[in-house]
């Protein structure tokens, strides 16, 4: 992999609300159809809580216990095609408490880091049936330093200047984000790549479930601001070219750390 430059596939796909084994089957094909175009990814990232939806009310019976499922699928899948998956988020049972969490896998199939996510969205109610994380979603892929955060999160600006302060040069999101804050979702995810100069690759669901819409739009926004892919509200799957040299001559360009005067705030 050149790690100045990373093809990114985001899998862009419906949720079957509560079917881990629907959800299952559908990952594991997306994933293949997501090796065998014409430009294989280096990297490839999934949605929020993809194994099971948002079934909050039954999420201890239907969360990974411990991710082993995740992990066998995923990890399998990265040693058989070399390719680095950034496996979304799932419910992940682990202690007797059900976490929202990212793992995240290199080409050999090991985990090199997860990441619980530490906001929990009262108007859906996660507080209730989830345990929040308690660590930042800092880690290095094959030198290239990322951060990852989901959904929630990203109305938190001061949680992507921690991971951008840290080195971070790509943040990769994975969301249910749902109608009608379509705005909301491109603004905030927008405002992160121009105030950070760093790329931002989200990835947000389709479908309805249990009554609510959910628009996709999966993004890759540029350390400019620019918006260089942006899916329909279809299934699909989001590729683009990550150029990591702009990051630094966006930072130098313009050299807003430098600047920064914390003892103000």
């Amino acid at each position: 992999m050149n790690t100045q430059r990373l093809q990114v596939s985001m899998l862009q796909v419906d949720i079957q609300i509560g079917q881990p084994d629907k959800n299952f089957q559908r990952i594991s094909e997306q994933l293949h159809s997501a090796v065998s175009g014409a430009i294989k990814p280096d990297v490839i990232l999934l949605p929020e809580m993809w194994n099971t939806g948002y079934a909050l009310d039954h999420i201890h019976l239907l969360a990974d216990n411990q991710g082993v499922r995740t992990k066998k699928l995923i990890s399998d899948f990265c040693k058989e095609h070399a390719v680095n998956i950034i496996a979304g988020s799932i419910a992940d049972r682990m202690d007797g408490e059900v976490r929202n969490t990212m793992y995240v896998f290199d080409r050999t199939g090991a985990v090199v880091a997860d990441y619980s996510k530490i906001h929990l969205f009262r108007l859906m109610s996660e507080e209730k049936y989830l345990v929040a994380g308690d660590h930042l979603g800092q880690f290095e892929l094959e030198g290239v330093s990322a951060g990852m955060m989901i959904c929630y999160d990203i109305r938190f600006p001061e949680l992507t200047r921690k991971l951008a302060l840290g080195g971070a040069k790509v943040l990769f999101i994975s969301a249910e984000w749902p109608k009608p804050r379509l705005q909301h979702w491109r603004t905030l995810l927008t405002a992160r790549a121009i105030e950070n100069q760093m790329y931002i690759v989200a990835c947000n669901r389709v479908g309805v479930s249990d009554g609510t819409e959910f628009f996709g739009h999966s993004m890759i926004i540029d350390p400019w601001g620019e918006i260089i892919v942006e899916a329909d509200e279809e299934e699909s799957i989001v590729t683009a070219e990550l150029n990591l040299v702009l990051v630094d001559q966006v930072r130098e360009r313009i050299p807003i750390f430098e600047d920064r005067r914390p003892k103000f705030y």
